[in-house]
């Protein structure tokens, strides 16, 4: 068997205008929902589903947005496959890749998606790894468009701990053309070899990076605050410093104030901390997209699968 198809493990799989033409899939297919069509794109097609950690908004969307399309999902947990472990990743990639049309893998190392599609038939998509979350950031893009109604020249303000979720946004708003200003604390910023990697990716003229660790000078005149929890799975025995270190990056009322804009959003993945990284206030309050951005997890996947299963090209 040849492989067929692209992958998408990080932003830099897809080009440019690939990547526009999955967010113009995502949001027709969100507005045929809607209007209460849904084409089956994917009828016949099934997605597999790998998953070594926990998830709610990841597994929803995919199994939603396949059922949705037409398609049909496999879940499968780690303890069924025991990747690596139970056979080789050579066997587990080939054998399930040669029965569904794509696999979406939610690992707990990048390197393990990276291996998995060296050997796959079909696209596999990076649906969570300790180095990047693409999916999110498509989710992310798409919801900061519909609020403003465009990209270029916005300014993200991403305040707390420079991590997957992160990464995978400015490599997303460099292709767009939006403005990003990352403020984290000395000990947890990216290396200058990751943020060389991260921007390795075509870029739009609009798009900025810069580094401000003061979090109230890095959000002055931002459109957007995004945050994430400080202590994600598997650092839970760094709890007790993270949170210490990372209490004056609270994104609460004054943050969001310091902004100088009242049409400033607030964004974050889930799930949140309430009361650490973010305040109840800013959660619930009026300039929170949070349902908004977990609701187009789902949509701009549509947009993703069908690009991959029917329209990506192989050799592009």
């Amino acid at each position: 068997m040849k492989a067929t198809g692209r992958h998408f493990i990080t932003l830099s799989d897809v080009r440019q205008q690939e990547l526009d033409r999955i967010f113009d899939l995502a949001r027709t297919l969100k507005a045929d929902m809607a209007a209460g069509k849904r084409p089956k794109l994917l009828e016949g097609r099934v997605l597999g589903l790998i998953f070594e950690k926990m998830s709610l908004r990841t597994r929803v969307s995919f199994e939603a947005g396949m059922a949705q399309l037409g398609g049909a999902t496999i879940f499968l947990e780690d303890q069924h496959i025991g990747f690596g472990k139970r056979e080789s990743v050579a066997d587990i990639s080939r054998v399930l890749s040669s029965m569904v049309d794509a696999i979406a893998f939610r690992a707990k190392k990048h390197s393990s998606v990276t291996q998995l599609a060296s050997y796959s038939y079909c696209p596999v998509i990076n649906a969570l790894t300790d180095r990047a979350h693409p999916c999110q950031a498509l989710a992310d893009l798409l919801t900061i468009q519909e609020e403003f109604g465009h990209l270029n020249g916005l300014r993200i303000a991403w305040v707390g701990d420079s991590n997957n979720v992160a990464a995978s946004l400015i490599a997303a708003s460099a292709m767009m053309g939006a403005q990003v200003v990352v403020s984290s604390p000395a000990d947890y910023q990216f290396s200058s070899e990751e943020v060389a990697r991260l921007t390795a990716v075509e870029k739009r003229p609009g798009f900025s990076l810069e580094f401000e660790p003061d979090p109230k000078k890095a959000v002055a005149g931002a459109d957007v605050i995004y945050t994430d929890v400080w202590v994600s799975m598997g650092q839970e025995s760094e709890e007790a410093v993270r949170c210490k270190v990372f209490a004056p990056y609270q994104v609460n009322g004054d943050l969001m104030a310091a902004t100088g804009k009242k049409e400033t959003i607030f964004l974050h993945c889930l799930p949140a901390r309430r009361g650490l990284e973010v305040t109840d206030e800013v959660m619930d309050g009026p300039q929170s997209r949070i349902v908004e951005q977990a609701a187009n997890r789902m949509h701009a996947q549509k947009g993703l699968l069908v690009w991959l299963m029917t329209e990506a090209k192989a050799d592009a």
